[in-house]
């Protein structure tokens, strides 16, 4: 038998498939059981990733897109059909529509433990299919753009301003994460990445400089520089580690100099990156050092303290992975399910997986001096502070305009900002105060007590 190959990518025939076995089946379920009241789903995550004292939200355009376009075609009803799954389901999905309400924090927030990023209110069989993608889409950049967030944090603070290159897409857990990683990392505060699909599918800048591989290609380092300058001209970025970091900066500025061109800068790949950068500078003058290799927040930080000089950094494996932090573990839990017409809320009691109940309210109470606390509470409750959860949709329609992503990175700047500084540390950040109202703390504790008056006698 021949295999056919596959690039193994989601198409808009296939994306309706983006979901795990189990919400089909409790989809099948819920409507054999003719048991489809609404319910709120709430995406959010229990305890933030070691050394981060926020999170910064990522992700809702690509699930408001999923949400606008979702739809089973006949390829992903011709599988399911396979799948021996009923008539009944195949036709209910054959027109299938999201129907609901979605509130959500906007991108480029800072959000906290507990506090929901996204709430779906709708029909059980429909909320319930939406929590692979949603967590998928939402963690994953969010987790990105933090990392980026506290990497241009450090350039902030301690830098003058140098620019940021995501170069991360060949280390990515797959195409995918690549491409959303240039995204969430642009988001997140970075000047652009390497990708050039990123780059079409989200207008992010692209930037690209050289391969080892090109120097090593050529009889002698100054042909293969004289050869990508006259290719490139002015805006070159000479790699000059391949043999000897300095020796290669010497050749490079001759090169550019009997070229007549302005080299847009040179790149160092290896070695003691901030020694190297103080021999390098002199040499190059006005022309750029790009600094690549390793490069994270606490490597960016090191390279200030150790007097390095550097114009550009370009993080790759330590953002796309976030190397030291690689998970944000969101989670999709049902808070609140229709009963007699009303929506109540809703928890479990599982040992270390208690959530809040109901439909949630988030809070900021801000001061001069910036962010003060949040307060957790149940949706329309009154109490302190600007509420963060916009409505994004109502009755499946969308209500919400989207901003582009250069005012989403404004946001992320302004809310950064107004952290107090020991949130923002690189380690051991201070815990940001999040309070929960008293109308929620009773009913979660009176909830607590039925649930477990009724199941745990």
């Amino acid at each position: 038998m021949v295999t056919t190959p596959t690039f193994g990518h989601l198409t808009d025939e296939t994306l309706a498939l983006f979901t795990d076995r189990y919400e089909i089946r409790m989809m099948e379920g819920y409507l054999a059981a003719d048991h489809t009241p609404e319910a709120t789903f709430s995406l959010f995550f229990r305890t933030l990733p070691p050394n981060r004292g926020y999170v910064v939200a990522a992700g809702l355009e690509q699930v408001v897109a999923y949400l606008e376009t979702l739809s089973f075609e006949e390829r992903a009803l011709s599988y399911l059909a396979d799948l021996d799954v009923s008539d009944d389901l195949l036709e209910f999905l054959a027109d299938f529509s999201f129907s609901g309400e979605v509130r959500a924090v906007p991108e480029g927030t800072v959000v906290f433990p507990n506090e929901p990023l996204l709430e779906v209110t709708a029909p059980i069989e429909e909320a319930q299919l939406f929590e692979t993608v949603v967590i998928n889409q939402i963690a994953y950049q969010s987790l990105i753009a933090t990392k980026a967030a506290r990497m241009r944090d450090v350039v902030d603070r301690e830098g003058e301003d140098q620019s940021l290159v995501d170069f991360g897409s060949r280390r990515a857990h797959g195409t995918d994460a690549g491409m959303k990683a240039g995204r969430a990392a642009y988001l997140g505060g970075f000047d652009g990445t390497s990708n050039l699909a990123a780059g079409e599918a989200f207008d992010v800048p692209v930037y690209g400089t050289m391969a080892h591989s090109w120097v090593q290609s050529f009889p002698t380092e100054d042909e293969s520089f004289e050869a990508f300058v006259e290719v490139v001209g002015d805006d070159a970025v000479l790699l000059v580690d391949t043999y000897d970091t300095v020796n290669g900066t010497k050749t490079a500025v001759t090169v550019a100099e009997e070229a007549g061109v302005d080299l847009d800068g040179v790149r160092l790949d290896s070695g003691d990156l901030a020694a190297l950068s103080k021999e390098v500078a002199p040499i190059v003058g006005d022309t750029d050092v790009f600094i690549s290799s390793g490069m994270d927040e606490y490597a960016i930080a090191e390279f200030f303290e150790d007097g390095g000089i550097g114009d550009g950094f370009g993080p790759g494996t330590a953002l796309v992975t976030s190397t030291d932090a690689p998970k944000l573990e969101g989670v999709y839990k049902l808070v609140a399910v229709e009963e007699n017409g009303e929506i109540v809320p809703s928890m479990k009691l599982s040992t270390g997986k208690v959530s809040y109940p109901g439909q949630k309210s988030v809070r900021r109470v801000e001061s001069d001096d910036g962010f003060e606390r949040d307060v957790l509470a149940a949706r329309g409750e009154p109490g302190p502070g600007e509420e963060q959860l916009v409505t994004v949709f109502e009755d499946g329609e969308r209500v919400h305009s989207l901003p582009d992503l250069d005012e989403i990175r404004a946001r992320r700047a302004e809310q950064v900002a107004a952290l107090p500084l020991g949130v923002r540390a690189l380690r051991d950040p201070t815990e940001y105060p999040v309070a929960v109202s008293d109308g929620l703390a009773e009913t979660t504790e009176s909830l607590r007590a039925d649930l477990e008056d009724r199941y745990l006698r």
